[in-house]
This record gives structure tokens, C-alpha cells and sequence, in this order.
């Protein structure tokens, strides 16, 4: 019992000091992740800057929840509706980004030179952006009304998809596996349990609905948490890995009529869970390995600024945007967070390169830092480096007056404050609504 009570107490001082660094970094704009994971590294027995001695393995399951419910929440608020109504416009500018990211990523992970498995990792780390802080910091910064921000959320669905496909792929390539026919047949379960889940989510929501409804908010909450650790479950005996199997069932209960109010009850646990997940991390992480790793960080976030910065010109293009939103687009879509850590958690437990864990912490860091700060003050950096264009601002939307779209955006942000919405509903809202309302082809 005495040291149960440690361990409980060690954990109590943990959150209690990812709140106090967290309330300081809410006012430099910092996002939650790299905070839990400098506390996790604070706590470290690899470097005992606080007063407690966690071990990763104490808190292994419910960081294990909280990758969970990071890909359960995902697939919940995937906005199929956005996805299947622009599907070719979000394509070619998502798939696009995510083609030339992917390129250079593989390509900068076989210089790094650790392995081919270990480049296809760090090629998927380099790729996607963390849609968690890009939609946090859209309402914090007051732009769910700004003509790129559907531009910006509809990438981000695009790239929920190439998670879900992504992480079926790399979980079987990274296998200790190498008979090539039960790796196709792997790989065929994976897709066939990838096609079904979509297929149910797209036509099967009502049944779904009728299935799953019930009244009492104790017992639905349960429900949901099991199917969550279930199809996580389900997926890991797949091959798919956990992440997936709770993406796919999210998806599904995301189809339902219960949506909102699964949010409402998610929102929490997964805050919570999510908490641990990168505390955990933290925790594995050893400040001393950073050195060794320090030349392929310093050169994967140069790659990245670059490589994203360019690619929200071109998105910019595709998508009829000025060069000024361009720069606002590439600000938002430089955020690297959540995605980078499962695949290091992935990889650690298919016994990877054991560099590709202190790659990621130290990778995530930096660029859970520089992407808010780009963020902030991207509109500034366009407007001073397209000044020269000033005279061909952009044209005001067709749908509306822009002072109404910002009043109501503003709207739906005091609504997330006031807790009658979540801010991803909210966000994904917006991106479902405004590019048809703006332009049928947008």
C-alpha cells in the first residue's frame, strides 16, 4: 500500500507540474504536447530534475489509452461530409503536399543513413502536421473565418486518411516478418479491414446509430470505451496496429446521429489519457542520446521549414489563395506533434534503430515550438513580405460580407469557451461549410 500511495503521489506532482509549466506556456503561445513531454523529461530517471522517480512501465497502460483515445478522437472527428463533397480539390492540393513530403522525407531518411525500415519512419514523422494544435491554434488565433483556414482543414482530413493508410503499410513493413506472401496477406487484411470501416461509416451510420443509442450518459460512455479498447484490439491482431483499429471505430460512431455528444464525453478522457501518452514519452526519452542525434534534427526542421514553406505557395495556387494566405497556410501546416511519437512508439516496439526515439522527442520539441511561433505571426511575415502586392489584397468572399464571417466565427469560438462545442467540431465546422458556400468548385 505504501508504494501504491508513492506512485499515486509521484503521478499527482507530475500533472501538477505539467499544469504550472503549462499555464507559462499558454502565455507564449506553447501547445500542451512538448510541455507533457518536458515534464516527462524532467521526471526522467535518465536525468532526476524533479523530486520524483516515475518509470515508464508504471504509467505503460494508460499511455497505451491515451494513443488510443488520440486516434479515437481522430476518426470521431473526421469530417466526411467535407471529405466526399471536395474530394478532388482536397486531393490534389493534400495529396500533392503529402506526395512531395513524402519524397523528400524518404529521401532525407536514407541520408541519415540508419536503414531502409527506419526512413520509411522518418519519412512518415517529417510528412504530416499535428491536426490537434493546428485546430487549437486556429481558434486561439481567431481565424476560423479567414478564406485559407478551410484550405487548411481540408488538408488536414486529407491527411487523417494518409495516417490511417500509412500506419497499416509501415506496421506490416516494420515486422520482423519476411515471408513476402503472409506480408500480402497482411497487407490485404489491413486494407480489407480499412474498406469495411470506411464503407460502414459512409452508408451504415443510421444502423450504426440504433445499434449504439441509448439515454443514459454513464452507460454510453462505457460503450464507447469499450468499442475504443476493442477495435484497438482488433486492429492490433490485425497488423494494423491499436492507433488504427480506435481511428476506424471513431470514424464509425462519427457517422452517428451520437456524434456531438460523444465528443462531449471523449473530450475529457482523452485530454487526460492523451496527458500520460506524452508524459510517457518524455519519460523514455535521455537528454544525453540528444547529441547523438542533434545534426539529423537540426537538418529534418530546416528541411521541413523549407519544404513547407514552399509547399504553401503551390497550395496557394491550387487552391486560389493570395501568396500572403499562402504563408498563413505553411505557418499552420509546419506544426509536426502527435503523429511523430506514435510512429517512435511503433518503432521502439518493433525494435527499430534505438536513435529514432531521442530523433523524435528532440524533432517534435523544436518544431511543437517554431510552428506556433511561425503561426503567430504568419499574417505579419506575409503582409511584409508580399507588401508589394498591397494593392491586390484579396478579393472579399462571394458568400457573404467578411465582417459577418468574422462575427460568426467569433461566435462559434465563444461557444467552444463557453463549453456548448468543441473546438475540433467547431473548426471542422467551418471547413465543411465554407468552401462550397464560397465556391462551387472551391
Amino acid at each position: 500500500m505504501e508504494s501504491l500511495g508513492l506512485d499515486l503521489l509521484e503521478l499527482g506532482i507530475l500533472f501538477i507540474a505539467a499544469y504550472a509549466l503549462g499555464r507559462l506556456g499558454k502565455l507564449i503561445g506553447l501547445p500542451a504536447i512538448p510541455i507533457y513531454m518536458i515534464v516527462g523529461v524532467l521526471a526522467s530517471p535518465n536525468t532526476h530534475f524533479l523530486p520524483v522517480e516515475v518509470q515508464p512501465t508504471s504509467v505503460e497502460l494508460l499511455a497505451t489509452f491515451g494513443l488510443i483515445f488520440l486516434l479515437f478522437n481522430l476518426g470521431l472527428e473526421f469530417d466526411q461530409d467535407e471529405f466526399y463533397g471536395n474530394a478532388r480539390a482536397l486531393l490534389l492540393s493534400g495529396g500533392t503536399r503529402i506526395l512531395i513530403n513524402m519524397s523528400v522525407g524518404l529521401a532525407f531518411g536514407f541520408w541519415v543513413g540508419w536503414g531502409a525500415r527506419e526512413a520509411l519512419v522518418i519519412a512518415g514523422m517529417t510528412a504530416v502536421s499535428s491536426s490537434a494544435i493546428i485546430t487549437k491554434l486556429l481558434i486561439e488565433l481567431g481565424r476560423l473565418a479567414n478564406r485559407e483556414t478551410p484550405v487548411i482543414l481540408g488538408i488536414a482530413v486529407v491527411e487523417d486518411i494518409f495516417v490511417a493508410i500509412y500506419l497499416a503499410i509501415v506496421t506490416v513493413v516494420i515486422s520482423d516478418d519476411t515471408d513476402v506472401g503472409h506480408i500480402v496477406l497482411r497487407l490485404g487484411a489491413s486494407f480489407l479491414f480499412l474498406i469495411v470501416m470506411f464503407a460502414v461509416a459512409r452508408y451504415g451510420g443510421r444502423v450504426v446509430s440504433r445499434i449504439v443509442g441509448t439515454r443514459d450518459d454513464e452507460l454510453f460512455a462505457i460503450l464507447f470505451f469499450g468499442l475504443a479498447l476493442a477495435f484497438a484490439g482488433i486492429g492490433e491482431l490485425i497488423g494494423v496496429s491499436d492507433a488504427i483499429g480506435a481511428f476506424l471505430i471513431g470514424l464509425v460512431l462519427g457517422a452517428t446521429r451520437f456524434r456531438s455528444r460523444i465528443e462531449h464525453l471523449a473530450l475529457p478522457m482523452r485530454d487526460v489519457f492523451a496527458a500520460f501518452f506524452f508524459l510517457n514519452f518524455g519519460l523514455a526519452l535521455d537528454v544525453r542520446e540528444f547529441g547523438v542525434v542533434v545534426v539529423p534534427v537540426l537538418v529534418g526542421v530546416v528541411m521541413t521549414l523549407v519544404v513547407n514553406t514552399a509547399g504553401g505557395q503551390l497550395i496557394a495556387r491550387l487552391s486560389r489563395l493570395t501568396p500572403a494566405e499562402g504563408v498563413n497556410v505553411s505557418g499552420m501546416l509546419q506544426n509536426r506533434g502527435e503523429f511523430v511519437l506514435i510512429l517512435a512508439t511503433l518503432a521502439t516496439a518493433h525494435e527499430l534503430d534505438e536513435r529514432l526515439t531521442p530523433f523524435a522527442g528532440l524533432y517534435v520539441l523544436i518544431m511543437a515550438i517554431v510552428g506556433p511561433v511561425l503561426a503567430v505571426n504568419s499574417e505579419r511575415a506575409g503582409a511584409w513580405v508580399f507588401r508589394s502586392r498591397a494593392g491586390t489584397a484579396s478579393p472579399p468572399a462571394e458568400h457573404g460580407e467578411p465582417d459577418a464571417d468574422r462575427d460568426h466565427g467569433i461566435e462559434l469560438a465563444e461557444a467552444v469557451m463557453a463549453g456548448d462545442a468543441s473546438d475540433d467540431t467547431v473548426a471542422m465546422e467551418i471547413a465543411a461549410d465554407e468552401p462550397r458556400e464560397r465556391d462551387p468548385e472551391y
